[in-house]
């Protein structure tokens, strides 16, 4: 993390949690509007994202500007772990406007000298302002979803206001129990910390399990930003957190809907150019020493995501898989959502 602009060595101290992992809130909360009202107008070539294609919370970002079609608009970098945290592998790994940085770390005291925290991805960097936007994945999903419209795909949303209700319980209860649920697990320094979030995870995929034999996605028969926040979680499940975080009650191919829809979601155009299931199991093996200190990355699982998922015979997809816009509100209440 950085202390004062300073990169050090500090990982999370769990002795004052009593083992527990509590996870660091982001610290840029800036937005970008279409109108820039908020000092952030949505422009294309302004703005740059850095991701990790191990990270589910940077993966949920860079499933949605690639299905709002948006990469001409925002440009992306691919950042890795290292010993200073993420790390650029090229040259061309960081935009001119923070040429110099081979470090995220450095981007984020580009944006303010003296910050203290950690270094996390996703991230929005603004060109014009030479500084960072937002570094919370719900933010920036938002963002991407809704301010965007005049430079990608306006008919694709993901947050439809009639759904919003819905969509933000859910949000809720998979972020606290499933996102960061398999963390708290993995990262736990005791046994009762440990054993608290197992049996929370997997109560909610149970939970979900029975949702997800009732519809084909989670709010109804249309994607939703929901789907995308649980499916970086789930794409990871048997590769790294049922073992390397002993997430080890069942495997994701254990459950009939959960993994259908998993194969379902992963199958949507597009999507599985987004995951690097290599790349994924090296990262959580090589770069987490204190779980794995051999470092060793197992061979296995043998996973097909691309195996027929049966989903759209069981509950038939509408026009679209994606959850269009509509213009004509009155009748997107009356429409059946259930199949």
């Amino acid at each position: 993390m950085l202390v004062n602009g300073v990169w050090t060595q500090q990982g999370y101290d769990m002795r004052k949690t009593g083992g527990a992992f509590v996870r660091s809130e982001t610290t840029f909360r800036r937005w970008i509007t279409a109108d820039g009202s908020s000092g952030f107008r949505a422009e294309p070539g302004r703005y740059h994202l850095f991701v990790s294609l191990a990270c589910p919370w940077a993966s949920r970002v860079v499933i949605v500007r690639k299905l709002k079609k948006l990469q001409d608009a925002i440009s992306m970098s691919t950042v890795y772990w290292g010993d200073e945290g993420w790390f650029g592998a090229g040259g061309d790994s960081f935009p001119e406007t923070v040429k110099g940085s081979i470090r995220l770390h450095q981007v984020y005291t580009a944006a303010r000298p003296s910050y203290t925290g950690r270094v996390t991805v996703p991230v929005l960097w603004d060109h014009k302002q030479r500084t960072i936007v937002n570094n919370d994945s719900a933010k920036i999903l938002r963002m991407l979803n809704g301010e965007f419209d005049a430079f990608g795909d306006p008919t694709v949303d993901f947050y439809p206001e009639e759904l919003r209700p819905e969509i933000d319980r859910l949000n809720a209860f998979v972020y606290e129990n499933v996102n960061d649920g398999v963390y708290r697990a993995g990262f736990a320094t005791s046994q009762w910390a440990y054993e608290e979030a197992f049996e929370r995870l997997f109560a909610a995929l149970d939970e979900l399990e029975a949702r997800l034999a009732r519809s084909r996605y989670l709010v109804g028969d249309r994607i939703t930003e929901a789907d995308w926040r649980l499916f970086t979680t789930l794409v990871r499940f048997d590769l790294v957190y049922y073992a390397h975080f002993k997430c080890n009650r069942r495997r994701l191919v254990d459950y009939g809907n959960l993994w259908a829809y998993t194969r379902d979601l992963y199958q949507v155009h597009g999507v599985a150019e987004t995951v690097d299931l290599d790349h994924i199991k090296r990262h959580y093996y090589v770069s987490q020493d204190w779980i794995n200190p051999t470092r060793i990355v197992p061979k296995g699982p043998e996973i097909d995501f691309a195996a027929p998922h049966g989903r759209d015979r069981i509950y038939p997809a509408p026009q679209s898989v994606l959850c269009e816009r509509r213009t004509d509100d009155r009748r997107h209440r009356d429409r059946k959502r259930h199949p």
